[in-house]
């Protein structure tokens, strides 16, 4: 019999998890993540719902069985998510904090714990499959349900990782999730799924960010470099926003969205949605991961530009061992620094890149 150790989140997906890796005959642990304070001064900005998710993954090993634990993970999301995700907004960028939460924090530090703890890997309830190649390695690839395809999270993940992670719904569709859980009686089962910032449950970014870096009032310019309006810090915005601007655009056919960021002149730039300045084709990209094996050189891939995009076709030129130019086949609308772009091949997750 072999120990898992299941990430359970208080939702319903890894509740089922749980569930699977249970009726497949293993010992199972369940391990909750305390990612935040509750009671500190960020509170008033949104529900940070720790103690009830807390509250709930543990109803769910109590009913199934299993042992259960809550971790704290504060300090490693304060240095691993929290300090990278605001220097990121901090310097212009927009970053992934979900991306770098399983990087470094799910199947990182709390993988560690769970091995110290003798387990032989760690399940979660994302939407993907592993998959075991002739070599010996691993690959992670689509789910069944490809609606709820999570891979593009995973870009990050070394092989390593990816030998030590377990994925029970790699097979099941979201429906079939909640059946299963509604037949084993679970309090999750009808749980909606979480939104916003992955450590604070439904709270603005402008709002946490608010706590860690000043308003710095700027102009906001036209591609012609004429002042339209001011802003209240760059960091309150991404490219490609159209909302929160207040600059009237004078046409009822046209709007202001956001093209870009100076930040040496703190400038917000902005132009019409007609003159198509969010389009481009080429990008670079740089901090490079790879999953399995490095990526070829010269090669012509699929990638998802962000989440949830469909497939897009790319020529992928390396120019250092971190960094690459990429070259879309179709021009992408609105791509920010500090994204995350995913690779792909034949639906198997190959790594992923930043846009500079």
């Amino acid at each position: 019999m072999r120990k898992i150790a299941v990430a359970m989140s208080g939702g319903v997906d890894s509740s089922v998890a749980a569930l699977l890796v249970q009726k497949f005959g293993d010992e199972v642990l369940g391990m909750y993540m305390r990612t935040w304070h509750g009671g500190d001064i960020f509170s008033p900005m949104g529900d940070c719902p720790w103690q009830r998710d807390a509250a709930d993954a543990r109803r769910v090993a109590e009913q199934i069985g299993i042992d259960f634990t809550i971790v704290n993970m504060i300090d490693f999301y304060r240095q691993l998510v929290v300090a990278p995700l605001v220097e990121g907004y901090r310097n212009g960028m927009t970053p992934n904090p979900d991306v770098l939460c399983n990087q470094f924090v799910k199947f990182g530090a709390l993988a560690e714990m769970a091995r110290e703890k003798g387990s032989q890997a760690i399940a979660t309830g994302h939407y993907c499959k592993k998959q075991k190649n002739a070599d010996g390695t691993f690959d992670i690839a689509e789910p069944a349900d490809k609606c709820k395809d999570q891979t593009y999270f995973l870009a990050y993940l070394k092989q390593k990782q990816i030998q030590f992670a377990e994925f029970p719904l790699a097979d099941l569709s979201k429906k079939e999730v909640r059946n299963l859980a509604k037949n084993a009686g679970l309090v999750t089962s009808e749980k909606k799924d979480s939104q916003g910032i992955c450590f604070l449950g439904n709270v603005k970014i402008q709002n946490f960010l608010a706590h860690f870096i000043p308003k710095i009032p700027g102009n906001i310019v036209n591609a012609a470099g004429e002042i339209v309006g001011h802003h209240a810090g760059l960091h309150n915005f991404t490219v490609g926003q159209r909302h929160g601007l207040h600059v009237p655009s004078n046409s009822d056919h046209n709007f202001y969205v956001v093209i870009g960021k100076d930040l040496e002149k703190n400038e917000l730039k902005v132009a019409f949605e007609s003159e198509k300045k969010l389009y481009n084709r080429a990008f670079r990209i740089y901090n490079l991961s790879h999953t399995n094996r490095p990526l070829d050189n010269r090669s012509r891939l699929l990638c998802r530009p962000r989440y949830r995009d469909p497939y897009q076709e790319i020529y992928f030129e390396k120019i250092s061992p971190d960094t690459a130019i990429i070259e879309f086949k179709t021009p992408q609308r609105a791509l920010s620094s500090g994204q995350v772009v995913a690779f792909y091949a034949d639906g198997i997750l190959l790594g992923g890149g930043i846009y500079a």
